[in-house]
């Protein structure tokens, strides 16, 4: 398959290459798009065959339900049914957002997205091209991230065609991902709700507005083989870079010397290191690869670069990556989710 790559500007869209980009889906083709949390790998949420290539494509497990993206908020009565009054109100507040809501499914959807459970995840995405996409195609469109199944998830063009290319019909490129972790997955069959797989928008976000929000046990989980996944991300080993990553956690100084005496005991195996740092840390550490993701004290931006520094590495031929935890409250909380489910839940934990 020859795959189409079309530049857009989310400041000043190229309506013809939207037009052309929407008639594919129609199609039952393949379009990649960028969204604010991570690029998304879209097809026609109401048709089978082209569920199955979205499958193909990412080399992705059938049990892993995927996300159904909407442009109105109306296109919720579509997919979805009995729908709580307070989830309506998330709607409200929330959408456009990186915030996906888990509801009972209508007939309509396949069971193919929802891997055979009578639930289906919607949520409305803030992109400008994405939103413009799918009003165009005038069909919901269900969109996992546009990675092979199990890799970080690609934040930029770059990463979708290295992945991708030759597998999907288009992919449009237009610059990096805002948020650079995906939408909060929220379960409204439950009351209160559930959060289901942390994202852009934070639990403390969510009880700010509903006043109590659960978590779904399986987060704090390593043992997932027996899961039945409401969610994607729930199940599956995701978000890892080829090289082995183990998560060191604790006391910041007291990380710090850990990592350097890991560095020094794998270097000695003869492998490439690489170290995952903050600003604040970067220059203690000796002897090995190291990428900042950012200041500490900005969580935000700590969320929008994990998965491309997980990805250099890769570029850079390491071959074991030693990460420093990071609070995880606010999105935090999502950051080490990503982090640890993609070390496998290798965590060395420091007093």
């Amino acid at each position: 398959m020859k795959t189409e790559i079309l530049k857009l500007d989310e400041n000043n869209i190229d309506i013809d290459k939207i037009k052309y980009a929407a008639s594919v889906l129609r199609k039952g083709g393949l379009v990649v798009f960028p969204t604010e949390t991570v690029y998304g790998l879209g097809a026609d949420a109401l048709n089978q065959k082209a569920i199955l290539k979205i499958f193909e494509a990412k080399g992705r497990p059938s049990d892993n339900p995927l996300i159904v993206h909407i442009a109105d908020k109306d296109e919720v009565y579509n997919l979805m049914v009995d729908i709580p009054d307070d989830a309506i109100k998330l709607m409200d507040k929330f959408w456009p957002g990186p915030l996906t809501l888990v509801g009972k499914k209508t007939s309509s959807v396949p069971h193919s997205v929802t891997a055979g459970l009578d639930t289906v995840a919607v949520r409305i995405p803030k992109n400008k091209i994405a939103l413009s996409l799918i009003k165009e195609a005038k069909l919901p469109v269900a969109a996992p991230s546009a990675n092979l199944s199990g890799r970080p998830s690609p934040t930029t063009a770059k990463h979708v065609i290295d992945d991708l290319n030759g597998k999907v019909d288009v992919i449009i490129e237009a610059g990096n991902s805002d948020i650079g972790v995906e939408s909060t997955v929220l379960d409204i069959t439950l009351w209160p709700p559930v959060i289901l797989r942390p994202g852009g928008a934070s639990k403390e976000q969510l009880e700010k507005f509903l006043g109590k929000v659960d978590i779904d046990p399986s987060l704090m989980e390593k043992n997932l083989d027996m899961l039945t996944p409401k969610s994607p991300g729930m199940k599956y080993k995701h978000y890892s870079p080829k090289a082995e990553l183990i998560v060191v956690e604790g006391k910041l100084s007291n990380v710090v010397g850990k990592i350097n005496a890991l560095v020094e005991e794998y270097k000695q195996k003869g492998l490439s290191v690489g170290v995952l740092s903050t600003e604040q840390t970067k220059s203690l550490y000796n002897g090995a690869v190291v990428i900042s993701l950012g200041d500490r004290l900005e969580p935000k931006t700590i969320a929008s670069n994990l998965f491309k520094a997980l990805r250099d590495f890769d570029d850079l031929g390491v071959q074991l990556i030693l990460a420093e935890a990071v609070d995880d409250k606010g999105i935090g909380f999502a950051i080490m989710n990503r982090m640890k489910k993609a070390a496998g839940y290798k965590i060395v934990h420091i007093s």
